[in-house]
């Protein structure tokens, strides 16, 4: 009996559907505790060709939740192991892994030739860069977080509006699982339904969840959800872009002081607190960046100097 048979009974799937998985090129961005359902049920569903990228290691303290990973994994690299973990399930599709961060710089060349995108970074800087580059290459992007006892998932890009129309302002929170913390099983939902967008958007259901956002709450074991189609983009979001695209001729400010981050995020980047930035810069046309560890305290301040500031105003995440 063929090793997708129980799926190919669906009529959603059939032989057709299975063939259209067979084919299909996806790329995970992040190989941790999303990742950890997402992979092994894209690759027993025979998605054909699934291309990793994390640039981390496995570290003891994430295991609880990063499941596709044991004991004896600890320090080695997530892709690596996430890949061998998938071909071990199913030697019948191809695995790509690269052990490296997305960047600004990186994510044109990443997502151009794949079929969809899926972001289990759970980094704002990763989710917004994944969704400026999916919506500029018309490519669907599933995009998840979790934290706490809840979290969500999304379809974004493509035929949808973008993670920006739908989430324009900066989170209310900078808490991430290593400051709120995570129980295991709520990111294990979370991205056991995000593996099920992917499928739904590779299949071609209708309607698509692209367009569509759920959200999960552990406490209550409910979720809900709400379609954004037809959400129009914002008129002005600001870019993450990596430390390696600033230059000389722009203002950097590096938010951080020298206790956070003892070498700044650039050479030239000025040392300013949050919230003292309008104050201590002469508005101009020059192109401004500002810089902090995860992006969104640049992100705030961005929202702040932004009517004040001319000319464009990006961000760095230094940590990313």
């Amino acid at each position: 009996m063929s090793r997708y048979a129980r799926q190919m009974i669906l009529p959603e799937v059939g032989p057709k559907g299975q063939q259209r998985l067979a084919s299909a090129r996806v790329l995970v961005i992040g190989a941790g505790g999303l990742a950890a359902p997402v992979l092994p049920l894209l690759a027993g569903a025979g998605v054909g060709h699934i291309t990793i990228v994390d640039g981390d290691t496995v570290d003891l303290s994430n295991l609880h939740r990063q499941t596709v990973f044991t004991e004896a994994d600890c320090g080695q690299s997530k892709a690596q192991v996430a890949a061998e973990r998938c071909r071990a399930l199913n030697s019948e599709i191809g695995v790509i892994w690269l052990e490296q961060s997305l960047t600004s710089i990186n994510s044109a060349a990443l997502v151009s030739d794949v079929d969809i995108v899926l972001d289990c970074a759970d980094s704002y800087a990763a989710s917004y860069i994944l969704s400026d580059t999916c919506q500029t290459l018309k490519t669907p992007l599933v995009s998840a977080s979790v934290l706490g006892m809840g979290g969500y998932v999304g379809g974004f890009c493509d035929t949808a509006p973008s993670l920006r129309a739908v989430f324009p302002d900066a989170p209310d929170s900078g808490a991430s699982c290593a400051t709120a913390g995570v129980l295991g099983p709520v990111v294990g939902v979370v991205g056991a339904m995000q593996a099920q967008m992917a499928l739904a958007v590779l299949l071609g259901f209708d309607p698509s969840p692209l367009g569509q956002v759920v959200q999960f709450d552990a406490r209550t074991l409910r979720s809900t959800s709400f379609r954004f189609d037809g959400t129009p983009e914002p008129d002005h979001g600001f870019a993450f872009v990596a430390p390696g695209q600033l230059s000389a001729g722009d203002v950097i400010v590096d938010l951080r002081d020298t206790t956070e981050a003892p070498t700044p995020a650039h050479p030239d980047a000025h040392r300013i607190a949050p919230g003292q930035v309008a104050e201590a810069l002469t508005p101009s046309n020059t192109r401004l960046a500002l810089c902090c560890a995860s992006g969104l305290r640049a992100w705030r301040e961005a929202e702040q100097i932004h009517p004040l500031w001319p000319g464009e105003i990006v961000l760095v995440a230094a940590s990313a």
